[in-house]
C-alpha cells in the first residue's frame, strides 16, 4: 500500500514540477512577445492565465509598476506544496 501512495505522490510532485515550468516559459514569453497565433504559445496562456488572473486579483499587490510578481508567488506556492507531499510520503 505504501508503494501506491509513494507512487502517486511522486507522480503529483513530477506533474507539479513539469507545471512550474511551464510557468517559468510563459513568464519568459512575456519579456520577448511571441506571436499569439502559435499554437504552443496559445497551450502555454491557456495554462496559466487563469491562475496569474486569480493571483493577481486575490493579491493586487503582487504587481509593482507594471511589473507582474504573480508567476514567482505562484512559484513558491507550488514548491511549498512539493515539500508538503514529500514529508507525506512513507518510508
Amino acid at each position: 500500500m505504501s508503494l501506491i501512495f509513494n507512487t502517486l505522490i511522486n507522480m503529483s510532485v513530477a506533474l507539479i514540477q513539469i507545471y512550474i515550468w511551464i510557468i517559468i516559459i510563459a513568464a519568459l514569453m512575456s519579456l520577448v512577445n511571441p506571436d499569439p497565433y502559435n499554437q504552443i504559445v496559445q497551450v502555454i496562456r491557456k495554462l496559466t492565465e487563469p491562475v496569474f488572473n486569480f493571483v493577481r486579483s486575490k493579491m493586487p499587490f503582487v504587481v509593482i509598476s507594471g511589473i507582474d510578481l504573480s508567476p514567482i508567488v505562484i512559484i513558491f506556492a507550488l514548491d511549498l506544496l512539493i515539500n508538503i507531499l514529500y514529508s507525506l510520503r512513507i518510508n
